[in-house]
Formats: structure tokens, C-alpha cells, sequence
């Protein structure tokens, strides 16, 4: 269905290729997972699937990528549109309609389906994805998940043979990625659409994949079984590093089948210590940087309250993570709590936090009831979109403006703190053209000028793969070691397992859960990470404190008792 026969893609800007001599066949009916660290040629791998490389990104592209027996160099994406459906990152930014089944029936339209046959795919589309309840709802009221599966069903109804999928669960809580992966694997099982699919949390969709593409950074790309491919990857998930470290054999790449394997390895922790996952936040001492009570926001023409009488307590030196399903209103109670977004009701009261750490409360301020600038000296918010703060040309310009508007006296410059956050980033730089992880960066740093003492992320992990994502814990630390209080609002339980010092879960507008992140994850089945689930009743959360635990117990984790390996 595809083939790449020794393709080599250039960009002008670029001292070496991004794909170097790339070789691999991709059969009808396969679940192909590309994988690798951020920056290698992912989405170029997928851009040249349909066309967009390099008929859209420019550069040079030398060998052949077909497509069905097409030669995409020689037929642009528009070409291609009845056999390549292409899904981004953010469903919302692809739509171009006011409602799903407008939007589904979009595609055809510009292909010229006869009505007849539109009417027809539109129902058979809207029952494939479990959809048809939804049919005249508006887009922009659909949950984060049925957005995603709008999107799918939009590409689908041209009857593509190929969907390429860019980071599809990226924006999602759980259970919808679970729907959405779902409805992947079901076009693949029961209509035999080959699906290629990038992903940064793979713990998510590992065990779905029928190959691996592994781009190792070196332009080249390696392709095989999943259980092959991980055993010797740089990057992988949790409970595949598990069983690396165990040296199971055959590689589980499914809770279930770990499971299986692990019964030697719970026998050997049960009763051991428990490390703890974090190193432990000294409560004595700490100051109480913001207080809120009773808050609620509701926006115009909504029934329902986005947040309702949420109390909120955060102590520097702590990191928290806010967790929900899409919709629940993290969101809106993080830009309450900033100042920036509405509130209905309630207060928030916000003690000042000086360059040189948290020092004695000098009289708590409302972050919504001062200038944008003092509010920012209070509480620091870096959205889900980073590049929404960023509008001027180069790196250096977005670190000036940021001393000029925020920066307080006696406070380290931006592009120290940035330094300190990501060093070596060109001053010269386009900001847009940095990576994601960048990016991010880069925002923190123009953030943290103001000197905060609460320092507020909206889903920051969105497009980090796993070193990234290790990269911002460290930096999480660091500010919650200067005395700051942090807050995380996310979805990627991974990451909550690595970073947070305590969980907060909102249900409908509604704190229904706060507590140590151990203490909350561990107990629901929905927001567990991997490793809790495998070594499951104790209470393990990451592989690093698996290890410590058998070290702990005298044992080093994969010699069994017996020898075996805990095969």
C-alpha cells in the first residue's frame, strides 16, 4: 500500500537530510506506530505519505514514496485526498464547518460525491464512530474525544485506503483516548484501512500496533514487531522499560501481558519498603502562597457552571496536578486563579513572592483586581498553546519585551532564566520555528521574569516525548525547590506519577478528589499509571522506584530467586 524506495528528504535550512535512504513497505491493513524523540523526521515521514513533503514544506525529496500505486511527487496532496486522509494534532483546527454532520460531509462535497451517495457514507460514518447522537450538535460543544472522532469520520467519508494520524490522543483524558484508539483499531480490523499513526505517549497505543517505524535521529528508519523494535529503542513506555529491566521475554507491551510476567516481581517487592516516588515536601515552614475559595465561573449562554465553588489552597514548594476529563473545567480554574478568566464568584487571594524566595506575607493581593502586569507578578500562566504568547520575530525581541513589561528589580534577566530552563537556544531564532519543548521553555522563562510565586502550566506535555517530558519535571523541581508553588494541569498520568507532589481531580466544575499523588492515582483505575497497574496491590508508580525497592529488598530487579530472570 506504501512503499518508500531509497527516499532522502533535504530541507535548504538543514546541514543533513532529514530521511536518509529510507527503505520500507507498509502492507494494506496495518497499524504502523512511528516513534522517536522530538525533532527527527516524523512528521516529514508522514508529510511525505500524502504529499505535503515536499509539494507543501519544500526542500528536495530524492527516491519514490507511492501510495497505491500513485508516485507522490508527481500528484500533489489534492490528488491524493480519495486515498490519504490526514488527521493533525488539534481536531478544531481542521474544521471547517459548524456541525458533525456538515463537517463529515464536507470532504465529499469538494470531491464532487454525487448527494445520493454523501447521504449514505454520512450514515454508515456516523455509525462506524458511534456518532449519530451527535449529528446536529455544534463542534465547538463536542467533548475533546468526539472532536477527534469528527475529525477521523470527516477524512473517512472520502473512503481513503491510508489515515495518517498526527499525535491523535495528545489533547485527551483517558477514557477518550481509549475511544478514539478504539475507533482506529476497528477501521483497521474490519475495513482494512492502513493506518500510520506518530505518538508521543506511547503507553497508550503500543499494544495496538501491528509494526514500529523507529527513527533513531539519524535520518534513517528502522521497521519491524513492535516487540522487537522496543527492545532496543532510546524511547519507549513504561511497561516496556519494565520489562527491559526485568529482561522478560517475550517484551510485554500490554499491561495484561506484564501482568502475567510480573508475579515473580510482586513476590519479591511484597513487603519490601516502599521508596517513595518523590522526594518528600517538607509541610513545616512552608508558606501558603494562594488561597481560594468559592470559586465559580460561568460563561455566557451556558446552563452549566464551567467551575463551581472550587477551593483551592497551594503552598510553595509543592507541585500539584490538576486532573479531569476534557471539559471539566481545569482550564477555567487555572485562568480564574491567574486573574486573566472570568469568575462568577468567590476569592482568590494571592501572597507577593519576591526574586529571592517566598518571604513574609506582606499583604495577600487578588490577582483579577490589579494591573495585567502585577497579576503576573502573582500568579504566572503558560497556556496550552505557548505560541499564543509569542508574536514577536525573534527569541531575543520575546526576552527584551518580557524584561521590559515584567521583569522586577533586583530579578534575574529572561534570557538567564531561559538559560537556565533550555541553554543554547539562538537569540536569532524564530520562535515559532523552535521545538515544542522550546517553545515551552522559552514561554516559562518570559513567565517567570515577573518573579511569581504560582507558577500555572495547561497541559504543557502536549508533543514532549518521554526525555522532553523528563527535562520538564527537572525544571518543575527546581521551581518548586526555589519555594514556588506549582501547578500542572494534565492529562498524562506518566507524567503526574514522575512530577506531582499531590492530585487534584475535577468532575463537572467540581473538586471531587485532593490528595497525595500516590494516594489519588493509585486509586482509580482510570488515572493509574502503567507501573501501578502491573505491580498492583502495592503501590509502586514508577519504574525507578520498582528498582529501588528491589535494591532495597537485597535484589536486583530481573534476577529472579531462581534465577529465571522473572521470565
Amino acid at each position: 500500500m506504501i512503499t518508500f524506495d531509497h527516499v532522502t528528504v533535504q530541507y535548504d535550512d538543514t546541514v543533513e537530510p532529514v530521511l536518509t535512504d529510507v527503505d520500507l513497505t507498509v502492507e494494506e491493513g496495518e497499524l504502523c506506530l512511528v516513534v522517536g524523540h522530538t525533532g527527527v523526521g516524523k512528521s516529514t515521514l508522514l508529510g511525505a505519505v500524502n504529499g505535503l513533503v515536499p509539494h507543501f514544506t519544500g526542500g528536495t525529496l530524492y527516491g519514490t514514496v507511492t501510495v497505491d500505486g500513485r508516485d507522490t511527487a508527481g500528484h500533489p496532496p489534492r490528488e491524493l485526498a480519495d486515498v490519504v486522509g490526514v488527521v493533525g494534532q488539534d481536531p478544531l483546527d481542521g474544521f471547517v464547518t459548524d456541525t458533525v454532520e456538515e463537517e463529515l460531509a464536507y470532504a465529499m462535497e469538494q470531491l464532487a460525491v454525487p448527494p445520493a451517495t454523501m447521504r449514505k457514507r454520512v450514515e454508515e460514518t456516523l455509525d462506524l464512530l458511534g456518532l449519530a447522537d451527535l449529528r446536529h450538535r455544534s463542534l465547538h460543544e463536542l467533548s475533546g474525544g468526539q472532536q477527534q472522532r469528527v475529525a477521523i469520520g470527516s477524512v473517512l467519508t472520502a473512503h481513503p485506503r491510508v489515515l495518517v494520524l498526527d499525535e491523535p490522543t495528545s489533547a485527551l483524558d483517558p477514557t477518550a483516548a481509549e475511544e478514539v484508539l478504539a475507533a482506529i483499531t476497528r477501521l483497521v480490523h474490519d475495513l482494512g484501512v492502513t493506518v500510520l499513526l506518530a505518538e508521543h505517549r506511547l503507553e497508550r497505543v503500543v499494544q495496538y500496533a501491528d509494526r514500529v517505524l523507529h527513527l533513531p535521529g539519524d535520518g534513517h528508519v528502522v521497521s519491524g514487531p513492535p516487540a522487537e523494535i522496543f527492545r532496543t529503542t532510546t524511547i519507549a513506555p513504561p511497561v516496556v522499560e519494565l520489562g527491559r529491566r526485568a529482561d522478560w521475554t517475550p517484551l510485554p507491551l500490554s499491561v495484561r501481558d506484564a501482568r502475567r510476567a510480573a508475579a515473580p516481581l510482586r513476590t519479591r517487592l511484597t513487603g519490601a519498603p516502599i521508596p517513595s516516588a518523590r522526594p518528600p515536601v517538607p509541610s513545616a515552614g512552608q508558606p501558603r502562597l494562594l488561597d481560594a475559595h468559592g470559586v465559580s465561573v460561568r460563561y455566557r449562554g451556558q446552563a452549566v457552571p464551567a467551575v463551581r465553588e472550587a477551593d483551592v489552597e497551594l503552598r510553595g514548594g509543592e507541585t500539584t496536578a490538576l486532573m479531569g476529563r476534557n471539559g471539566s473545567g481545569k482550564s477555567s480554574l487555572l485562568w480564574a486563579l491567574q486573574g486573566s478568566g472570568a469568575r462568577t464568584d468567590g476569592t482568590v487571594r494571592v501572597v507577593p513572592w519576591g526574586a529571592a524566595g517566598a518571604g513574609a506575607a506582606k499583604g495577600s493581593r487578588d490577582p483579577g483586581d490589579v494591573s495585567a502586569t502585577e497579576a503576573r507578578r502573582l500568579v504566572g500562566l503558560v497556556p496550552q498553546t505557548p505560541t499564543d504568547l509569542l508574536y514577536l520575530e525573534s527569541v531575543r525581541q520575546e526576552l527584551a519585551q518580557a524584561d521590559a513589561e515584567s521583569a522586577v528589580e533586583g530579578g534575574p534577566p529572561a534570557r538567564e532564566i531561559l538559560d537556565r530552563l533550555a541553554p543554547g537556544i539562538d537569540g536569532a531564532t524564530h520562535p515559532r520555528d523552535l521545538s515544542e519543548g522550546q517553545k515551552l521553555a522559552l514561554v516559562l522563562a518570559i513567565q517567570l521574569a515577573a518573579a511569581p510565586g504560582v507558577v500555572l502550566l495547561d497541559e504543557p506535555t502536549r508533543g514532549l516525548d518521554y526525555r522532553a517530558k523528563a527535562q520538564l519535571t527537572a525544571i518543575l523541581d527546581g521551581l518548586a525547590a526555589e519555594g514556588r508553588a506549582v501547578v500542572v494541569s494534565t492529562h498524562d498520568v506518566e507524567f503526574v506519577a514522575r512530577t506531582a507532589d499531590r492530585v487534584v481531580v475535577m468532575a463537572e466544575g467540581e473538586i471531587v478528589a485532593d490528595g497525595p499523588a500516590a494516594d489519588v492515582i493509585v486509586a482509580s483505575p482510570v488515572f493509574a499509571p502503567q507501573v501501578a497497574k502491573v505491580l498492583a496491590p502495592l503501590p509502586y508508580l514508577t519504574v525507578e522506584q520498582a528498582s529501588e525497592g528491589l535494591a532495597a529488598a537485597g535484589t536486583a530487579l530481573g534476577v529472579a530467586a531462581d534465577g529465571s530472570g522473572g521470565r
